[in-house]
C-alpha cells in the first residue's frame, strides 16, 4: 500500500510531512501530494512520480499551513496522474482526505452523489469519500460526518481527513490497512507505518479494526465506528530513526542483508538456556497444556513468509512430531480448511497487517483453534488478535524484498518448534542442547557467510544479463530454492523458477538448455548424493551450475567444470539451520544482479511492502 502522514503541532507542518513521506517511500508509490490548512482555507499540491518530482512542483508553487496531510499513492483505481494523486477534496474545497485501501462500492456511491449534484474530477475511489463526508457534515464536526460516511463504505480502508470547518483537527479511521498515531511533546502525528513518525517520537498508538481517532494538538480521543469510546494507550517502539536510515549503504536491501547477524541475535536474546536446554519464546498466550494436546499445526502466511512456513513444516514435524499444513493466506480464507479446537494455527507476517493472513487467522479462531503469530511489529493487528506472539525483533525492514525478516522468522519458528517439542516430550533436554548451541552460533555463522559478498558481486557481473534461472534444493532447503527464485524475480525482473530437485524429471528439466544458470543448494546432509545426481542431470544438458555447499565440496568439485561452474561454500551448521545460511548468498545474488541491471532495488515495480488489501 501507500504512505500516509498527518501532523498537528507547534512545528512548521511542511517539513514534518515531507520528512514523513520520505521515510515511507519504501512502501512503493507512483504519485505524491500534500494538503495544508491555513487561515481558514486549504492549500493542496500534487504530482505524478516520485518525491523528487513532487518537490519540483512544490518549489514552483510553494505552500504553507498550520497542519495537514501528505500521501504517496500506489495506483489501484485510476492511472498514476496528478489528477488521481491524493489528497482529494470535496466540491467546496473545504475538506480533504487521504486513503489507503479499496472502496468496493465506490461506483454505486459515486452515481448517488452525482445525482445529488456532486462533480468528480478524478478516476479514484478515494474522491468518493471526500464528497460523501461533505454531504454528511453537520454541527457535530468532522468526526461526526466521518462516522456517518463510514456506514456507507464497503471494503478495506485507512482514512485520514482534515476540514477547515473543524480547525486543528485530524480524523483517522481504520478498517483493514494500518494506522498509527505518534504521541509527541505537544504534537501528534498520524501515519500508515511506524517509520513515518520515528524522527519525532517512539511512543505510538495502533488503531484497531473499525476504530477512529480524533487528533488535536492537545490530545487524542478514540472510538469505534459507532461512537463507543475506546481507551488506547501508547506503546514504546524500541526502534529509532537511525535504524530506518541507510547508514552508509547504497540501498536498504543491502543494509538489511548485512543486519541479519544482529537481527538473529535479537530474536534469540534471552530465549534459550545452554545449561538446561530450555526455550523461552516469550508470552505466547497459549497454555502449556493446550500445546501438549494439539494434534496438528496449520501454518498460514503469504509471499516470503509462506516460504518460512514451509521450513517451519519440517521443523514442527521433525522436532514436535506434529502433522503440519502450510497454506497461503489468500487461499485459506476462501476454502474450508480442517481446523478445530485441537489445532494450533501459526500465522507468519513481518508487518502484522497482511490482509489475507489476518482473514485466515480470524477464520481459524472462528473454528475454535488457538493462534500464535510470528511477527516483527509490536502492537500490529495480528499481534492483538492472536492469543500470543513470538516477536522476531528484527527492527524496521524498509526494503520491499524481505531479507532479515525472513531469517528472523526461521529462527522464531525453530524456537517455537523446540518449545512445543519439549512440552510434548518428543525432545529431551539433552537432545535439545545441540539445537540451542547451533542457534547461539548462528549470528556468527551468518556474519561468516556474508564474507562471500565480493565473490557474489563478481558472479552477478557474469549472470546479470540472463533471462532465466532455475533454483533447486531438497528437504528443508527446497523452500530456500523457492525463496531465492522469488528474490531474483522481485528485484531484478528476471524469470526464475524454484523447485524441489527431485521434481526435475517431472517437468523443469525441459527448461534446461545450454548455459541456463542452475542454482543448487547442496549441503552435506542425508540427501547430498541425491542432489549430486540431480546436478549431473543438469550438467548433461548444458546447464551452468552455481552450487552452494558446506565444507569440502567433495564430489561436487569433481563433477563441476571450474571454468564454467561455481561453488560457494558456507559454514557448516545443524542440518535444520542450513536454510538460514543458504538463503544469505541468494539474497546477495539477487541484490547485485538487480543493481547491475539498474533496477530500483528498494522499490521494485508494481510491488508494495505490505499487502493490506486483496
Amino acid at each position: 500500500m501507500c504512505g500516509i502522514i498527518g501532523y498537528v503541532g507547534g512545528k512548521p507542518a511542511i517539513p514534518v510531512i515531507l520528512d514523513g513521506l520520505r521515510r515511507l517511500e519504501y512502501r512503493g508509490y507512483d504519485s505524491a501530494g500534500i494538503a495544508l490548512v491555513r487561515k481558514g482555507g486549504l492549500e493542496r499540491r500534487r504530482a505524478a512520480g516520485k518525491l523528487a518530482q513532487f518537490q519540483e512542483t512544490l518549489d514552483l508553487q510553494p505552500a504553507d499551513g498550520d497542519y495537514g496531510l501528505g500521501h504517496t499513492r500506489w495506483a489501484t483505481h485510476g492511472r498514476p496522474t496528478e489528477e488521481n494523486a491524493h489528497p482529494h477534496v470535496d466540491c467546496k474545497n473545504r475538506l480533504v482526505v487521504v486513503h489507503n485501501g479499496i472502496i468496493e462500492n465506490y461506483l454505486e456511491l459515486k452515481r448517488d452523489l452525482e445525482r445529488d449534484g456532486h462533480t468528480f474530477v478524478s478516476e479514484t475511489d478515494t474522491e468518493t469519500i471526500a464528497h460523501l463526508v461533505e454531504r454528511e457534515m453537520r454541527d457535530d464536526g468532522l468526526a461526526g460526518a466521518v462516522r456517518r460516511a463510514l456506514s456507507a463504505l464497503r471494503g478495506l480502508f485507512a482514512l485520514v481527513l482534515v476540514s477547515v470547518d473543524d480547525p486543528g483537527t485530524i480524523v483517522a479511521a481504520r478498517s483493514g490497512p494500518p494506522i498509527v498515531i505518534g504521541v509527541g511533546d505537544g504534537e501528534y502525528l498520524v501515519a500508515s507505518d511506524i517509520p513515518g513518525v520515528l524522527s519525532h517520537t517512539r511512543n505510538v498508538i495502533f488503531l484497531g479494526d473499525r476504530e477512529m481517532a480524533v487528533v488535536r494538538r492537545d490530545g487524542a480521543t478514540f472510538t469505534d465506528f459507532e461512537g463507543v469510546p475506546r481507551i488506547l494507550k501508547p506503546q514504546h517502539v524500541a526502534w529509532d530513526a537511525v535504524m530506518a536510515e541507510k547508514a552508509g549503504y547504497e540501498h536498504f536491501m543491502q543494509k538489511e542483508i548485512f543486519e541479519q547477524p544482529d537481527a538473529i541475535q535479537e530474536t534469540l536474546l534471552g530465549r534459550i538456556s545452554l545449561e538446561t536446554g530450555d526455550v523461552f519464546p516469550g508470552k505466547i498466550g497459549v497454555s502449556d497444556e493446550m500445546l501438549r494436546t494439539v494434534d496438528r499445526v496449520a501454518i498460514v502466511a503469504c509471499g516470503t513468509s509462506w516460504h518460512a512456513g514451509l521450513v517451519g513444516k519440517f521443523l514442527f514435524e521433525e522436532l514436535a512430531r506434529l502433522p503440519v499444513d502450510v497454506d497461503y493466506g489468500s487461499e485459506s480464507r476462501y476454502r474450508d480448511p480442517i481446523i478445530d479446537s485441537r489445532s494450533l494455527t501459526v500465522v507468519i507476517t513481518q508487518s502484522g497487517e497482511t490482509a489475507d493472513t489476518l482473514a485466515a487467522l480470524r477464520a481459524a479462531k472462528d473454528k475454535g483453534a488457538c493462534a500464535i503469530a510470528i511477527c516483527n511489529v509490536v502492537g500490529s493487528m495480528v499481534t492483538r488478535e492472536a492469543e500470543g506472539t513470538v516477536y522476531t525483533h528484527a527492527g524496521p525492514e524498509i526494503g520491499v524484498a524481505s531479507t532479515k525478516a525472513f531469517t528472523s522468522q526461521l529462527v522464531a519458528l525453530h524456537l517455537l518448534a523446540l518449545y512445543i517439542a519439549r512440552l510434548r516430550g518428543t525432545l529431551a533436554p539433552n537432545a535439545a542442547l545441540p539445537h540451542l548451541k547451533a542457534l547461539s552460533q548462528l549470528p556468527r555463522l551468518v556474519k561468516e557467510t556474508l564474507k562471500l559478498n565480493p565473490i557474489i558481486e563478481q558472479l552477478a557481473g557474469r549472470f546479470y544479463d540472463r533471462s532465466d534461472f532455475l533454483y533447486i534444493g531438497r528437504g528443508i532447503n527446497y523452500p530456500i530454492a523457492l525463496e531465492g527464485a522469488l528474490k531474483l524475480k522481485e528485484v531484478s525482473y528476471i524469470h526464475a523458477e524454484g523447485y524441489p530437485a527431485g521434481e526435475m524429471k517431472h517437468g523443469p528439466i525441459a527448461l534446461i538448455e545450454e548455459n541456463l544458470p542452475v542454482v543448487a543448494l547442496a549441503p552435506h546432509d542425508h540427501v547430498f548424493e541425491k542432489m549430486a545426481s540431480n546436478l549431473a542431470e543438469a550438467k548433461a544438458r548444458g546447464a551452468t551450475v552455481l552450487a552452494l555447499t558446506d565444507g569440502d565440496p567433495g564430489v561436487l568439485g569433481q563433477m563441476l567444470d571450474r571454468s564454467n561452474d561455481h561453488i560457494l561454500t558456507i559454514p557448516a551448521t545443524h542440518p535444520l539451520l542450513t536454510p538460514v545460511l543458504m538463503v544469505v548468498p541468494l539474497q546477495l545474488l539477487a541484490y547485485h544482479i538487480a543493481v547491475r541491471r539498474g533496477c530500483n532495488v528498494d522499490q521494485p515495480r508494481n510491488l508494495a511492502k505490505s499487502v493490506t488489501v486483496e
